[in-house]
């Protein structure tokens, strides 16, 4: 009996030798990652959370919190400007803040699941929904060129509208703008100050054209928006409800919404949490299929991650941080595919800093969840955390 119990007893410990080897091995996997981290907290407004899924489970999970004095100090500056109470909690995987343009990939998947349904298609013009933009002569254009930002529309984004800001505490620089207005609306959901979709598409038909539909690119609101709104008249119902019956509850996003405006802003009013917003990640990597079931067809996934930006495009405007990417459907091309050919990594960053990716080469997806206004620098350090990730996906 003793000499059982001696044998059961080295069982254990060689099983528990070998977790802790394996537990070791994984960890030292991921140590490029947990070094971009700690190196890179403090221009990352001092709380992160970062999530990698592959293989039909989440392989690493980390929460960075140590917000800096002279952040809160900033921190408790813009809340004073805005109206708004400071909240120093800890960033989890369940925090849940707005996510500014990482929500122009949720609208552009919520459109191709319309495409699906026949209920429109790419080459359809914006004209056949919204008479307002053929009265304005703007009827010809595009949906495929809404969904890329190459309406030719003049527009204001809204990183725009809080540029020239102090990178650290958000004071005014030497360019003169009106920062508690800007972040006010931003907080509101109402960066253009429209009150009903239709006054949201009046402004927009209003608007000079700044170029030749389809070949001058222009990174901000209009084209989503317009897109949101033929979405309402052909689906009967408010955005909001259309987001959350056909993305939101199917892939178990509990805790993402646009505001609960009358008028949410499609390119940048979206709520989110670091686990919500994997979930859509995971299905964009599965090629439109969560939990087993298809909920944007792999013809849509594809179409939503061709480059549509061409070589002799005119860029009106690209923010610092997409660099040299492409543009496809809501979502930045990463890796220099030629235009109208699949991508196989792709993003949708914010304005706060949060930046989630999909490779479908190495078949991961991965989110790096903050909240910061802090610009600079911001495509050195997505494409050094990528790497990052990259290796230790390969090893």
């Amino acid at each position: 009996m003793a000499h059982k119990v001696n044998s059961n007893c080295l069982h254990f410990r060689l099983l528990f030798a070998m977790l802790l080897f394996f537990q070791f091995s994984y960890s030292q996997t991921f140590t490029k990652v947990d070094d971009w981290l700690d190196n890179n907290i403090s221009e990352l407004g001092g709380r992160a959370v970062v999530l990698i899924y592959k293989d039909g489970k989440i392989i690493y999970t980390k929460e960075k919190n140590e917000i800096s004095r002279k952040q809160k100090f900033g921190a408790k500056w813009l809340a004073k400007k805005t109206g708004k109470d400071t909240d120093f909690s800890d960033f989890n995987i369940d925090t849940k803040l707005r996510i500014a343009s990482c929500s122009k990939w949720l609208t552009a998947a919520l459109a191709m699941t319309f495409v699906d349904d026949g209920n429109f298609n790419l080459e359809d013009t914006i004209g056949k929904f919204l008479p307002v933009m053929t009265a304005h002569n703007k009827g010809n254009i595009k949906v495929w060129q809404c969904l890329s930002h190459l309406t030719g529309i003049k527009q204001i984004g809204v990183a725009a509208s809080i540029k020239g800001t102090d990178e650290d505490t958000g004071a005014s620089s030497s360019k003169k703008i009106n920062l508690k207005k800007s972040l006010a609306r931003l907080s509101k959901n109402e960066a253009n100050g429209w009150e009903t979709m239709d006054a949201a598409m009046d402004s927009i038909a209003n608007a000079p054209m700044e170029g030749e539909p389809g070949k001058s690119f222009h990174y901000g609101n209009a084209g989503l928006q317009i897109i949101a709104a033929i979405l309402e008249k052909i689906g009967n119902k408010n955005f909001e409800t259309l987001f959350q019956e056909r993305i939101a509850k199917p892939l178990q996003m509990k805790n993402t919404d646009f505001g609960n405006m009358k008028v949410p802003l499609a390119a940048g009013g979206a709520w989110s949490t670091p686990k919500d917003y994997l979930n859509f990640l995971e299905m964009i990597l599965n090629e439109g299929v969560f939990n087993d079931k298809q909920i944007i067809s792999k013809n849509a996934i594809m179409e939503m991650q061709k480059n549509r930006v061409i070589k002799d495009a005119k860029i009106i405007y690209s923010p610092d941080e997409a660099g040299a990417w492409g543009y496809g459907f809501g979502e930045w091309i990463m890796d220099g595919s030629n235009e109208f050919q699949r991508s196989t990594a792709m993003t949708s960053p914010g304005l706060f800093g949060t930046f989630p990716w999909v490779d479908n080469q190495k078949k991961y997806c991965a989110i790096l969840f903050t909240f910061n206004i802090k610009s600079k620098g911001r495509h050195e350090r997505y494409t050094t955390l990528k790497k990052a990730v990259d290796d230790a996906i390969t090893k």
